[in-house]
């Protein structure tokens, strides 16, 4: 019989992490932990992480969930493609906890050349929003650390004083040197974004995320019909938790992109549909972490190392907390490593 608990933590960044939709100064999470009466001592453990200001799920919802879930835990496998759907965090955890569960609790969740040490998975850095001095040192930072793609939060400092930023990295970088994209998080409107790509073009940038606010479907198909910089499609995934109105988005929008945030999709199986999905119509994609703990990013990290990519992928956020879950996980030299010789440390769940 399989008993299961949750418990609700609050994350604390290093900084403040700027974005478009303002500030983040603490983030919660919720962990669904389950274990089989006859074995408690083994516990599998998952992470819900709605994200607000992009989740549809709201923290009432996921709590809810999570109370059903620990009060009746016989049917968590079927319910995975029923109203878990509609709770893509949730799910997303219950996925985690189950496979866990089945490989006795050890975090080693997919087996492969990534968790043996012998694998990395390329990532990208990331240039969190501040005020212009503190970025330019950030893409500095990012730089010397050795990424070679540097993804820019826009949107926030005004275009002009970003736009200056990026110049400065294209006059002692070239495009062969260093690979540019910006994440604009819908902060452009209909008339000002074209003007916007042009300029992004100009600069060799590789993409920008979301140019617009989500739900602007028709904005959205003409400018990646026009735009002279690729178009990545990120808010715009989350709530389409069926395969009808994931077909419709893509065959209607055709992004040159989608950027995937498997804890805001749905998991593993809703990635999985995505990226097939997006594989018939020729249009790329890559994965990204969505602030989890190093139980989420972890998830999502060895899933997405099987999928052998070369492509950067948005997988380096796992240091930006100050009272983050120990892990074998590391984000060096442009590349998210796992280092098998290095336990995880979960005294923090013990009762």
């Amino acid at each position: 019989m399989i008993a299961a608990r949750w418990i609700e933590r609050t994350l604390h960044p290093r900084f403040e992490l700027g974005t478009s939709k303002g500030p983040i100064n603490a983030r919660t999470v919720w962990y669904l932990i389950a274990w089989d009466s006859e074995r408690p001592e083994i516990k599998g453990i998952g992470e819900a992480a709605l994200f607000p200001g992009h989740s549809k799920e709201f923290p009432a919802d996921v709590k809810t969930k999570l109370i059903e879930l620990c009060a009746d835990t016989r049917d968590w496998q079927r319910r995975l493609t029923t109203d878990l759907v509609d709770v893509p965090s949730v799910r997303f955890a219950v996925e985690q906890c189950l496979r866990d569960l089945e490989v006795s609790g050890t975090k080693d969740l997919f087996p492969s050349d990534f968790t043996l040490g012998r694998r990395s998975i390329p990532i990208n850095g990331l240039v969190w929003m501040g005020d212009k001095a503190t970025m330019k040192q950030r893409i500095r930072d990012q730089i010397e650390k050795g990424f070679t793609t540097v993804k820019m939060k826009i949107g926030a400092i005004g275009i002009e004083d970003e736009l200056d930023l990026l110049s400065a990295v294209r006059q002692e970088f070239g495009p062969d040197d260093i690979t540019l994209r910006v994440d604009a998080n819908g902060a452009f409107g209909a008339r000002d974004a074209m003007p916007v790509l042009d300029r992004l073009a100009a600069l060799h940038v590789h993409s920008i995320e979301q140019p617009v606010h989500a739900g602007l479907y028709e904005v959205m198909a003409e400018l990646c019909a026009r735009s002279p910089v690729p178009i990545g499609l990120d808010e715009d995934l989350i709530g389409l938790n069926t395969r009808d109105a994931k077909v419709d988005l893509l065959d209607n929008v055709k992004p040159q992109y989608i950027v995937i945030k498997p804890s805001l999709v749905g998991g593993w199986a809703a990635t999985q549909e995505w990226i097939d999905l997006a594989k018939a119509r020729n249009i790329g994609w890559w994965i990204t972490s969505a602030l989890e703990s190093s139980i989420g990013l972890n998830a999502i990290a060895q899933y997405t190392a099987t999928l052998n990519v070369s492509m950067p992928q948005g997988l380096g956020t796992g240091n930006v907390y100050t009272n983050n879950i120990p892990s074998p996980l590391l984000a060096e030299r442009g590349a998210l490593h796992y280092r098998p010789e290095e336990a995880w440390d979960m005294s923090s769940f013990a009762r």
